[in-house]
């Protein structure tokens, strides 16, 4: 989110300048590295559409009308004509694909989320309301981290809630900055945290719920053992996190802000966002409009995870509701009506470039699927789990949908991919299907804080000004941490015989 005020700059809409504009902008240099990497990946996609060989599943209606995937109706096919030439072309065309509402929404969700925000620190509203959090639990840092964190994690294993947490980063940055710490730990305590709640899901309907209902076990059955996995998972990732925020609280009075660009030091009362350049703003008054009506759009939204109801247009909703939360609570705090439309729009294009790496992230699965490879991977995959193991298949399935997962973001798409193939797989191996459903669980969780094919994380760093390589960077020992963690709950369970 771009605000000229705080003495920053913009080049086609990318915010350059101090660091606190870029902890809400996305910085030119943060995204040439992103953009770096999704190139990358889209020529690794393309040159796979040359040399692996083109087949195709039967699909036919499942239980909510999706297509789901005919075991053992694999066949080769004819390789379609698909010039490499049309590899550049592919982020474009995902807008006339399967996934163009989703692009499309995506890029509308981050440009209202963006404006709403600039206008919120505009008035004054996100730093008045930080300080009163971080001044009410200044002597409570780590206490209030470790609640926090246990919240994202439990709306994310509980709810499904995912996409919906992306409003709450740049207030999860600015309270992490108030207390000192950086950027990335206000990633860490918001995004990062409901992503790992989803690889410890324990009733997580977009998951654990579809895998299940498509194995053909009861929905949400199993759960004393997802119980014990979240516990696990929660105290790697807390230990991985308090460690981290105890490091630069020891390195002194002022933090670092882990963006792309210098480092500059930032003192632990600053916040993410301009100052307030207007003396008759009210704040108070914004931060009170923004606390009410935020609960009541976060109580819709979990309405809408535990029924079900309107589950398929949450991010319009939500896109709606911080479009009225952002307006509200800026002309209650006394913004005038010309000012604030332009703070929005000014919001809105700063976030506007982070759409450009959403399509390119989007293309890769477009490359693939136009190139008629990915039942081609997926049925080399699954070839491998016949013969193995209990074990070796166990380990087998989890890696199958940890590498489908770079392809396919959505949760619920990819069990209607996957589990009509890992269910028969794992009566032939001697596994019980609550397992196969785990090895899922497993495979579509952490991944989603790793990949950069995945739209949410983009839109996080985006917002937070952070390359994903400077995100890797910081992530990667704990990534590889939890692949070791689940990857042994997932062999005790074989173990015990998890059924």
């Amino acid at each position: 989110m771009a605000d000229k005020k705080a003495g920053s700059s913009s080049t086609g809409g990318v915010a350059t300048g101090t660091p606190a504009a870029k902890a809400g902008a996305l910085s030119v240099r943060s995204f040439m590295a992103s953009l770096g990497v999704l190139a990358a990946l889209m020529v690794v996609a393309g040159i796979l559409t040359i040399v692996v060989p083109s087949g195709s599943y039967q699909r036919v209606p499942g239980p909510d009308g999706s297509l789901i995937v005919v075991p053992g109706s694999y066949a080769p096919a004819s390789r379609p004509d698909y010039p490499a030439w049309r590899w550049a072309t592919a982020p474009f065309e995902v807008l006339a694909s399967d996934d163009a509402a989703l692009a499309i929404v995506i890029i509308v969700f981050i440009a209202v989320v963006g404006g709403a925000f600039a206008l919120l620190r505009e008035a004054g509203v996100l730093e008045e309301s930080v300080r009163m959090l971080a001044a009410r639990f200044r002597t409570k840092r780590m206490a209030l981290l470790a609640v926090l964190c246990l919240f994202f994690m439990s709306i994310g294993s509980f709810m499904g809630i995912f996409e919906e947490v992306v409003p709450l980063v740049p207030l999860a940055i600015g309270l992490s900055l108030s207390f000192g710490w950086d950027v990335f730990a206000g990633l860490g305590m918001s995004i990062l945290a409901v992503g790992f709640g989803f690889s410890a899901a324990i009733a997580n309907p977009f998951s654990i719920g579809t895998a299940q209902r498509l194995a053909g076990i009861p929905v949400l059955s199993g759960s004393g053992f997802r119980i014990f996995v979240f516990v696990c998972v929660y105290v790697l990732y807390f230990a991985f996190l308090s460690g981290y925020v105890r490091k630069l609280e020891k390195k002194g009075s002022s933090s670092t802000i882990v963006s792309s660009g210098s480092a500059s030091a930032v003192p632990a009362s600053a916040a993410p966002a301009s100052p307030v350049t207007g003396i008759s703003y009210n704040p108070a008054r914004g931060v009170r409009f923004f606390g009410w009506s935020s609960l009541v759009l976060a109580l819709l939204v979990m309405l809408s995870s535990v029924t079900r109801i309107g589950s398929d247009f949450v991010l319009p909703i939500i896109a709606l509701g911080f479009l009225i939360i952002g307006t509200g609570a800026g002309l209650s705090a006394g913004v005038p009506a010309g000012k604030a439309a332009r703070s929005f729009g000014a919001g809105s294009l700063g976030v506007l470039p982070a759409g450009l790496l959403i399509l390119m992230a989007l293309s890769v699965k477009r490359i693939v699927v136009a190139g008629g490879i990915m039942d081609t991977v997926l049925y080399s995959a699954s070839g491998l789990l016949e013969g193995s193991s209990r074990y070796s298949a166990a380990g087998l399935m989890y890696l199958l949908v940890l590498g489908m997962n770079f392809f396919i973001g959505s949760a619920s798409a990819k069990a209607f991919l996957l589990m009509p193939i890992l269910a028969p797989l794992a009566d032939l191996t001697g596994l019980s299907r609550q397992l196969a459903v785990q090895a899922f669980a497993f495979g579509d969780g952490f991944s989603n804080m790793l990949y950069p094919t995945n739209a949410v994380l983009l839109i996080s760093l985006g917002l937070a000004g952070m390359s994903w390589w400077q995100w890797l960077k910081h992530t990667w020992k704990l990534q590889a941490a939890t692949l070791l963690l689940t990857m042994a709950l997932l062999m005790l369970a074989v173990a015990i015989g998890y059924a």
